[in-house]
């Protein structure tokens, strides 16, 4: 798993596995314990731990993904065939 952004606290990471064929493209996304996997196209919380995820970040890292989405699904697609994903600007107040 390979750390694409960090910003307030929070850590963006992308798998990846080659020939890995996922449903949705997506990022997993940590924050003091806390964790969830975020839709790429549409934002959206796809999955996240029993103690769920804090709203505030989570509404950073939709505005984050909003901005970026262009660059998260062009890292998506290289994470798909194993390659090495490169680095996105945080999200920056």
């Amino acid at each position: 798993m390979a750390t694409i952004s960090m910003f307030f606290g929070i850590i963006v990471s992308m798998i990846c596995e080659v020939g890995c064929k996922h449903s949705k493209a997506h990022v997993h996304v940590w924050y003091q314990g806390h964790q969830a996997s975020f839709d790429i196209v549409t934002g959206e919380i796809l999955a996240q731990g029993k103690e769920g995820f804090p709203s505030k970040q989570a509404g950073w890292v939709k505005t984050w993904i909003e901005l970026h989405q262009d660059e998260l699904l062009a890292n998506w697609e290289i994470a798909q065939k194993g390659g090495e994903v490169y680095k996105i600007n945080p999200l920056q107040k």
